[in-house]
């Protein structure tokens, strides 16, 4: 998911140096969104992750 994220950030990258101003935009956003998500995702990995056993 953090792959994903990068992807589309190198894509707004990209895209606003050529001048495509509304498809950076729209990267960019995904960007976040995904970079959100992965956030998230990995902070309930870390919270009820793999219990040892005891």
């Amino acid at each position: 998911m953090l792959s994903y994220a990068f992807t589309f950030l190198i894509i707004a990258l990209i895209a606003g140096v050529l001048g495509f101003g509304v498809i950076a935009g729209t990267a960019a956003t995904i960007a976040k969104v995904l970079f959100l998500v992965f956030l998230v995702l990995f902070g309930l990995s870390l919270l009820f992750g793999r219990k040892p056993t005891i």
